[in-house]
């Protein structure tokens, strides 16, 4: 291992199960400030502000003021991070409207202030 090697690699493949489940772990610790669909005409929506993440038994969930909006098995999502790394952009197979959805979140920012 060199000095400024990654510990946490992502895999390779992007369609892969493994990449899937490492996307879901790494949003599942991120609090999110606000959350939009993209519609079919291409308008983004905000449909709900200040939620979490929540991975369990294999469903990704974006809960936001104590209601779902987004629950879908995380190895059928494609979930993509932001250049930025503000937010992350998920789509797939929506089980809470029941049907296919694209929404991105985007994470509330907050620093530890010492």
């Amino acid at each position: 291992m060199g000095l400024f090697s990654r510990r946490d690699k992502p895999p390779r493949d992007t369609d892969s199960p493994e990449f899937k489940a490492y996307m879901a772990r790494r949003v599942s610790d991120k609090l999110i400030r606000c959350v939009l669909e993209r519609g079919d005409d291409g308008t983004d929506t905000i449909i709900g502000k200040s939620g979490f993440f929540s991975v369990k038994d294999g469903l990704l969930e974006i809960i936001c003021d104590g209601k779902a909006l987004f629950c879908g098995e995380v190895t059928s999502l494609s979930i993509w991070e932001l250049l930025s790394l503000d937010g992350v952009v998920i789509g797939g197979y929506d089980r809470t409207v029941g049907r296919d959805r694209t929404v991105m979140a985007y994470y509330k920012y907050y620093r530890d202030i010492k």
